[in-house]
């Protein structure tokens, strides 16, 4: 449905949806509802605009300068392509013409629009963030606009989300994504064009539940997991399960009688059942992005993989199956795709980072976001987002624009053996290597030898190099950085941005690592 459009309008949206729900008379025309007041459209491509009206409704779209006619099919859909547009922030009115009727949007700007996608630290509102509350108050943005979707799961993919386009103002903006507000502040600031932010994201959830069934399906190591879930929808019997909750809450309420009569904790309670059927794997990709599609993208920022924590072998399929998912789905086989290292977390092993930084290696047109100076031991929600969106826009610049900016920290590049010092490059070197408070030695530096065994290192920076040794270490092998759920670690570039935790001693890093000796 289409929601948060005044009832004062001439024509209510709302109202033709909700007409439309006990059925479509005929002359009624209902756009999608990525098409409401108060839109970005993306610039510079074809832009596919549709919705529905009665089967063989005549339906003219008019805007910019630019008329189009169309007819709805037999099941009442219909859809035209504006010609591509330059950036425009002057609102701007379409009109929808029908056979009986018509439907003004206004407010419409032509700009850039982003996807933020992931979960709970994507979704994390403005309010709840360190100053948070205050920002949103006096925030007043009228060239950035917000779509939040609505929450959905399903079985099959979707026509439509739940949502609609909002000024980013005081009244929106404090229950939005704050990474995804931060993101469009700073890139506004050097992107001069309208910004808008579909804000699709879930809190606790896994990357199968965002990827299409289809390309499960399709994957050798990844089909398993839609097969599992249709076992466990055709064995779940839901009486059965209310049942043994009941049994299950009595013995609870008994113990923990008997638990607060000696003083002791008493622990939460049974989890109530839950239905798996249309909440597996391919769910919320159903419900919450094959409904936005086809609407043209700019890019997509990301945040999740704390739900995948325990399994990183299978996430090194997932999170790239996912990228190239939605790539095709969106018929963009270069779409930025634009993600967050996971942050520093007590319950979140190095390994994940590592499949996080391959990707990166891996696939074309991305880039990542190292926060390991922004995350908590004990908060897998880190309150300080804002830093987190300016480097995401950091990236947007250089990987979707093209600029010549340094986006990212120190990036390992190669290791060189000399007697006992390890000597370790970077990519990524930017005004070049430094610590926040120049400090002589770094922290977080590992080394091992022979005998695989790591030790805190003395690591000092040697020019464009990392210095890495250990007095009882006379031949080392490997060195780590970072390598741990919580980094302590204190090397950056100029620019402030920190360097990517890594190995020496993995698979993954073997072709960027090279050894010599003296």
């Amino acid at each position: 449905m289409i929601a948060r459009i005044p009832s004062r309008k001439r024509l209510s949206l709302l109202g033709v949806m909700a007409a439309s729900l006990g059925g479509m008379a005929h002359g009624e025309i209902i756009p999608h509802p990525l098409f409401t007041d108060h839109a970005v459209l993306q610039r510079g491509v074809p832009l596919p605009f549709w919705g529905r009206a009665s089967a063989g409704e005549r339906v003219t779209v008019s805007f910019a300068g630019q008329t189009l006619n169309t007819q709805a099919d037999q099941e009442g859909n219909w859809m035209v392509r504006l010609s591509p547009m330059d950036a425009s922030p002057a609102p701007r009115e379409m009109i929808l013409a029908g056979q009986g009727n018509s439907v003004r949007l206004k407010d419409l700007l032509v700009g850039d629009v982003w996807l933020c996608g992931g979960q709970s630290n994507m979704e994390w509102p403005l309010a709840k963030t360190t100053d948070g509350r205050q920002i949103a108050a006096r925030t007043r943005e009228p060239l950035i606009r917000l779509f939040k979707v609505g929450k959905a799961q399903s079985a099959k993919p979707l026509a439509k989300p739940e949502g609609s386009w909002t000024p980013c103002d005081a009244r929106n903006v404090a229950s939005f994504s704050a990474v995804g507000f931060y993101f469009a502040k700073a890139l506004r600031e050097s992107i001069d064009v309208p910004v808008g932010l579909i804000g699709s994201h879930v809190g606790g959830t896994a990357a199968d539940k965002w990827i299409s069934g289809a390309a499960l399906e399709s994957h050798p190591r990844l089909r398993s997991i839609p097969k599992a879930a249709a076992r466990a929808e055709a064995s779940h019997d839901p009486e059965k399960a209310a049942n043994a909750h009941r049994i299950a809450m009595d013995r609870y309420r008994k113990s923990s009688e008997s638990l607060r009569a000696q003083g002791k904790p008493v622990p939460a309670p049974p989890a109530a059942p839950s239905d798996p059927r249309g909440r597996g794997p391919s769910s919320l990709y159903n419900g919450m992005i094959a409904p936005l599609q086809p609407f043209p993208l700019r890019g997509v920022i990301w945040y999740q993989g704390e739900a995948n924590r325990g399994n990183p072998t299978q996430y090194a399929d997932l999170f790239p199956t996912l990228i190239h998912d939605w790539r095709k789905a969106w018929k963009q086989p270069d779409l930025p795709f634009l993600f967050v290292q996971l942050p520093p977390f007590n319950a979140i092993p190095p390994e994940m980072r590592e499949v996080q930084s391959q990707v990166w290696r891996d696939v074309p047109h991305t880039a990542m976001v190292v926060i390991t100076d922004h995350g908590s031991a004990t908060n897998i929600h880190p309150p300080v987002k804002e830093p987190v969106g300016r480097r995401l826009a950091l990236a947007a610049r250089s990987v979707a624009y093209g600029q010549a900016v340094v986006s990212s920290g120190p990036l390992f590049r190669s290791m060189t053996l000399r007697g006992k010092v390890a000597e370790i490059r970077f990519d990524h070197l930017g005004g070049g290597l430094t610590t926040p408070q120049g400090e002589d030695e770094l922290r977080g530096f590992s080394i091992a030898g022979d005998d695989g065994k790591h030790l805190p290192a003395k690591a000092v920076i040697r020019g464009e190099m990392v210095e890495v040794s250990h007095p009882d270490i006379p031949s080392p092998r490997a060195v780590r950085f970072g390598w741990d759920r919580v980094p302590d670690v204190n090397l950056f570039n100029r620019e402030g941005l920190p360097a990517v935790p890594f190995r020496t001693d993995s698979k993954s890093s073997t072709p960027t690592s090279k050894t010599s000796s003296p």
